[in-house]
């Protein structure tokens, strides 16, 4: 039998109101979360790319609630494969690391191993086939932990500028931000 929850993510729809009604249950009923996240990289899930988008709905507002799942959620980035639920869990990572490097009021503390797995997953949607959305959020999170990990900037710069005749205006316009920026 469905869960509630599921329910709720089998009337979700890409329109953004849609979305945005959807993170707003999560947030009244915050004992959905960890089924919320939990849907997100159940590959054989139907509602996978739904919940993706509503997790990131939910961490603009309650960012620290991953904080108890960041393990399950940074082991399990390489699973996914739909590019509808790729995306907003790459802005979800960029979110993480500003909110670690920052040390905000969300509290979040990545682990190292928390941080190479996103460093991994970011490099893997950079080189591979992922569209340029989860390309730019993934160019944006190594730019900021290239910062702190010395080797990545160099890495980074590579890849832009091998792919960056290749690419759309999109991609082409977060290459040269970033490039700029680490020259």
């Amino acid at each position: 039998m469905p869960s509630e929850l599921q329910k709720n993510l089998d009337y979700v729809s890409a329109y953004r109101e849609n979305r945005l009604k959807g993170a707003q249950t999560v947030l009244e009923n915050p004992d959905y979360f960890p089924e919320l996240i939990s849907i997100c990289f159940d590959v054989h899930d139907k509602n996978t790319h739904k919940a993706c988008w509503i997790l990131e709905f939910v961490s603009y507002e309650k960012l620290e609630w991953l904080q108890p799942h960041l393990d399950f959620f940074c082991s399990n980035l390489k699973k996914l494969k739909d590019e509808s639920g790729i995306r907003p869990i790459a802005k979800i990572c960029q979110l993480l690391v500003i909110a670690h490097y920052k040390k905000s009021e969300t509290n979040i503390s990545l682990s190292e191993t928390q941080l190479q797995d996103i460093i991994e997953t970011s490099f893997d949607w950079l080189i591979t086939d992922t569209k340029v959305a989860a390309k730019a959020y993934s160019i944006r999170t190594l730019h900021i932990l290239g910062k702190y990990y010395d080797w990545i900037h160099p890495e980074l710069q590579i890849i832009l500028t091998k792919d960056y005749a290749n690419h759309t205006a999109a991609y082409k316009a977060v290459a040269r931000e970033v490039l700029k920026k680490i020259k």
